[in-house]
Formats: structure tokens, sequence, C-alpha cells
């Protein structure tokens, strides 16, 4: 074997590989790694849906204090309602 056989891409899969599984130091460690990935995501999954709550409800105030989206929607109402009229 030369010592280009140990550099190729398949030869460190299988490497690797058998390391994970012979290994209960790697194992260890890679479901570290997994468990503290599944964290990173629940986490950021949370602060995204709790920004889009806290979104929401700042134009639900908006709209029932009779804010800019207010205005909006009433004017797009009334001109549903002007176009229903002239037809």
């Amino acid at each position: 074997m030369a010592l280009d056989d140990f550099v190729e891409s398949e030869v460190g899969i299988a490497v690797a590989a058998t390391a994970l599984l012979v290994s209960p130091e790697v194992r260890t460690v890679v479901r570290r790694g997994l468990v503290y990935g599944l964290a990173a995501v629940l986490k950021a999954s949370d602060s995204v849906a709790t920004a889009a709550r806290g979104v929401a409800g700042d134009v639900q105030q908006r709209v029932a204090a009779g804010g800019p989206a207010a205005e909006e929607s009433r004017a797009e109402g009334e001109t549903v309602r002007k176009r229903g009229k002239t037809t």
C-alpha cells in the first residue's frame, strides 16, 4: 500500500466509521455533539416563534388602536366598496 491509498476519501470514511464503532470516547463525543446540536435547533426555533408572536401582537394592538395598519385596512375596504358601487 502506498501513501496515496491512505489519503483517499473512501479510506478516511472507513477509518472514521471504524473509530466511531469501536471507540467509546468517540461515541461519547458524537452523542454529546448531537445533543448540543439538537438543543441549539430547539432554542433557535423557540426564539423565532417568540419573535413572530411578538410581531403578531404588535400588529394586533395597532389595528385595534387605529394605527397605520388599521388606516391601510380601512382604505383598502373603501376602495373595494367604491369599486362595487361603480360596476
